[in-house]
């Protein structure tokens, strides 16, 4: 006969396999448990988990419904749902599900970033820039939260704005190469190109093989009518991605005072 003892046993364990990353032996542990048990909604929600970690994204939903069946409160199991559906190219149906995790645990950071993620992906910047606010505010360190609002805010053309959240992204994670590259395009668009130049140089530090970082410097050297360093830092670009920066140079504006010179045109070919 199985004892309470055990069925918190296989409960712990899952948990546990799941926090290493087991996910298979995880979600065995948690169809023990569901066998003798099947009311428990936590179990339903970590193997829903489990399997979304896997990519089994329509599996977890079937696990986080049958949670949310025992417990319609469970703002962590309407969190996964609507985790999984963005993964299905479902983000309306997403929305509506951070939303309900977000009535029963307004104090989830994670889920308000979640949700301004994915108004962020459907260009609704508007709507999104509020639920970004909550996240940050809520968790200051999590320097995604900090990045994608930027984003947000430099798609709406706000570029002060966008350049007060990506210093938060990298005091929160000096190391975020790709912060400090978009750093630099949004003081590249407010003509500010030694600080970009610099913010470029700082992403190089961090990731070398970037070839953003070096497109970027590229782009404000040109602007700057400096064609010799511009060709120098378009080459390094090229080198590290040829087919995406040949094609981004041909119709990027940023190199149209240069574009006719001997050196750009033999580069691009």
């Amino acid at each position: 006969m199985v004892q309470q003892q055990d069925l918190q046993t296989w409960f712990s364990q899952g948990n546990t396999l799941f926090s290493i990353k087991r996910y298979d032996s995880a979600i065995d542990r948690f169809d023990k448990l569901l066998a003798c048990e099947p009311k428990h909604f936590q179990a339903w929600c970590w193997r829903g988990c489990a399997q979304y970690e896997m990519g089994l994204h329509e599996e977890a939903i079937a696990s986080f419904e049958q949670a949310l069946k025992i417990e319609p409160r469970y703002s962590l199991a309407w969190h996964g749902k609507g985790a999984a559906q963005v993964k299905l190219g479902q983000p309306e149906e997403a929305i509506a599900s951070f939303n309900k995790a977000l009535k029963f645990d307004p104090q989830d950071a994670k889920a308000w970033y979640n949700k301004a993620h994915t108004l962020s992906k459907l260009y609704r910047y508007e709507e999104a820039l509020p639920c970004f606010d909550k996240s940050t505010a809520l968790n200051p360190t999590y320097y995604r939260g900090w990045f994608s609002r930027a984003v947000a805010l430099a798609s709406l053309q706000r570029y002060e704005k966008a350049l007060e959240s990506l210093d938060q992204a990298v005091k929160a994670k000096p190391s975020c190469y790709y912060a400090w590259n978009y750093r630099g395009v949004v003081l590249t668009k407010l003509d500010r190109h030694g600080e970009a130049i610099a913010s470029f140089d700082t992403a190089l530090q961090h990731k070398t093989d970037n070839p953003n970082a070096w497109y970027g410097k590229a782009c404000s050297y040109a602007l700057q009518q400096n064609g010799e360093m511009a060709v120098k830092n378009i080459h390094r670009a090229i080198v590290l991605s040829p087919h995406l920066c040949r094609v981004m140079a041909h119709t990027d504006a940023s190199f149209d005072g240069i574009r006719e010179s001997q050196a750009f045109r033999a580069l691009l070919g």
